[in-house]
């Protein structure tokens, strides 16, 4: 056990000396001496990047949800393992237990069994943050059938496409969702994606808003009543290390988003070491994400890393602004929260409110301030450690994605030194560096490049579902034995990391990756649509927003009207989501080009963020006057 908590900066550097260079024994060792295992490994590691393929504790047998539940029943049975905060503050808090939690999990397990499926079956789940979404999680990896949650803020067009691509044989879903004052039909969602998804059999439905749905026979089923006479006795599936536990979508720069597979046992094992060092977790303490889990974060954070250490971790259905913005730290003070982990995007929110929504309430019991989805700005850093942390709380602001599986670059609170706007160092293991563009490695420190991975960690992606090609071409053929993360990085005079953004045509909006293409797509359909180019901007709350060039095919001032904009965004909400909405369109008579035709979003992007003056050399373009155009009727 000696390993599995790091609390000071010696021993930081110790472990992280024996983690890279014996990985395989520092693994071996923290794998041996903390979960519980049906067989052993035969061999810890085999890998080789340019496959690629990985395989973590090879040969070995496991359950995840008997390391996440079961082991825990006899010490920690009536410990709190999920407490459940709906969206309306009037409505009761609900604490379930490690020892409720595991009939509730059994009971969904035969559920699904009932229903016919099967190991290695896939089940799209489509809900809002209610406790069901984690008991049917771990209800899938109770019978081994790989889960494939879908934000619950995706369209229809959306979720069909990801169904379709992991060819899921029942959905889980609910009547709707509450967000603050709206409600939401989501089960009106599923049934137009299911319009265009022949592989779905089965539906179940979860009551929430109890609203009136339809309810289409022999495929539709309520789940009360089919969790009401069920069973709460269900024996573990055995799994192979190596199965998928999960199937989690992220967008690429290219239009079809990629279907990220994570096996079992690496990903327990490194989900559940960052959980603990991370956020510093101690035995009673109430730990809170406010992520979805329809995002990594909420999967790695929220669900498998707390519930592997055997923590109490909140689940909250709301908003940060309702029923005013002060909801955040009235949830702080009424559970005590002592690990407060969110995105910049809303903590740029909630400063953007003032203090007085935070005079009135006890924040004292917060002993670590996480952020997630993006570098943490500045100012809004400050704001955290300032007002929410009262500069005694440490600001980890942690780097990952969806394809590492858990956090990669991060201080420890109390260990390892903070630096606002920096993710600091790698975390355990974790063998960062940095390329130049002639696919040099940069030694050193005060560099600046490409931030790549040189060897792998437990809980990377194994692959995307369907497509080894594309994840070989995606993350492992710009540099030649290692991981490209897509993202390009800084490292200080002392070795810091810094994270600079996304070297590809992917935009992070309010944390969430969304990939240029498929949006331009959405745009392209627009029957007056001719061309289209979105980039992204700075923004107060969103950290960037996105800005779209518009070519339209008739350029006529009549088109020039804010009821074409409506029309693209009501484009855009309901092939991808609302998230994805442009907040500037710009109509232009073209877009800048190479003489190949390729489209310089470089230029456009500059005009969006208001440095014209960092244009350089355009007079080799193959239209350079439309820049001029551009520029003038740039929207600020």
């Amino acid at each position: 056990m000696s390993n599995y908590k790091i609390n000071n900066l010696q021993k930081y550097n110790d472990v992280y000396k024996s983690s890279v260079n014996d990985p395989e024994k520092f693994w071996e060792d923290i794998a041996v001496k903390n979960f519980i295992w049906k067989k052993k490994w035969d061999s810890v590691l085999e890998w080789d990047f340019s496959k690629p393929e990985i395989k973590w504790f090879k040969g070995a047998k496991l359950n995840i949800t008997e390391n996440c539940i079961d082991r825990h029943l006899k010490v920690r049975g009536d410990k709190t393992a999920i407490l459940f905060e709906p969206n309306n503050p009037d409505e009761e808090t609900q604490y379930i237990t490690y020892n409720q939690l595991h009939k509730k999990v059994n009971k969904f397990a035969n559920v699904l069994k009932q229903e016919g499926v099967k190991k290695g079956d896939r089940v799209c789940i489509y809900l809002p943050m209610i406790p069901e979404l984690a008991i049917s999680v771990l209800a899938c990896a109770r019978i081994g059938a790989i889960h494939s949650v879908v934000f619950a803020g995706f369209s229809a067009n959306a979720l069909a496409t990801r169904i379709n691509d992991s060819k899921c044989s029942m959905i889980i879903t609910a009547d709707g969702s509450f967000r603050g004052a709206k409600t939401i039909d989501l089960k009106g969602i599923v049934d137009e994606a299911l319009e265009k998804c022949s592989c779905i059999k089965n539906v179940l439905v979860a009551k929430r808003i109890m609203s009136e749905i339809n309810m289409k026979n022999g495929r539709d089923k309520w789940l009360e009543t089919l969790l009401y006479n069920a069973s709460d006795q269900c024996e573990a599936e055995i799994m192979d290390a190596e199965d998928p536990l999960f199937i989690l979508y992220t967008s690429g720069s290219t239009g079809m988003p990629k279907g990220m597979v994570h096996t079992t046992a690496g990903y327990m094992v490194y989900t559940a070491y960052t959980f603990k060092n991370a956020f510093q977790y101690k035995e009673n303490d109430v730990y809170w994400c406010t992520a979805d889990i329809g995002w990594i974060t909420g999967h790695s954070y929220i669900v498998y890393g707390p519930l592997a250490n055997g923590a109490t971790t909140v689940m909250f259905e709301g908003v940060p602004s309702y029923p005013n913005y002060g909801r955040f730290w009235n949830i702080v003070e009424k559970h005590k929260i002592s690990q407060f982990y969110t995105a910049p995007t809303a903590i740029r929110a909630l400063a953007k409110q003032g203090s007085h929504f935070i005079e009135n309430y006890d924040l004292s019991s917060i002993n670590v301030l996480g952020s997630v989805g993006e570098p943490i700005n500045e100012e809004a850093w400050h704001w955290y450690n300032d007002n929410i942390g009262k500069k005694k709380s440490p600001v980890i602001d942690t780097w990952w994605q969806t394809e590492t599986g858990g956090i990669m670059i991060t201080s420890i609170p109390n260990v390892t030194p903070t630096k606002p706007t920096f993710a600091t160092l790698p975390f355990i293991g974790v063998q960062a560096c940095l390329m130049d563009e002639n696919n040099n490695e940069l030694e050193g420190n005060q560099v600046e490049g490409k931030l790549c991975i040189k060897f792998p960690w437990p809980s990377i992606a194994r692959t995307i579902w369907g497509n080894h090609k594309r994840y070989k071409e995606t993350y492992f053929s710009a540099f030649k034995n290692k991981y490209f993360t897509g993202d390009g990085a800084l490292r200080d005079d002392v070795g810091n990391y810094r994270i600079t953004g996304r070297v590809d045509d992917v935009i992070i909006v309010s944390g969430h990756n969304l990939g240029t293409a498929p949006i331009e797509d959405a745009i392209n359909e627009h029957p007056m649509v001719a061309e289209s180019a979105i980039v992204g901007f700075p923004h107060d709350i969103k950290g960037c927003a996105l800005y779209g060039y518009i070519t339209l095919k008739n350029v006529s001032e009549s088109n020039h009207n804010d009821n074409t904009r409506k029309e693209i965004n009501e484009l855009i909400n309901i092939r991808i989501g609302p998230i994805a909405k442009l907040d500037k369109i710009q109509f232009t008579s073209g877009l800048p080009k190479t003489r190949s035709g390729k489209i310089m979003r470089r230029i456009l992007r500059k005009i969006a963020c208001n440095e014209t003056s960092k244009l350089g050399d355009t007079s080799t373009l193959l239209n350079p006057e439309v820049v001029k155009e551009i520029i003038d009727n740039a929207l600020m």
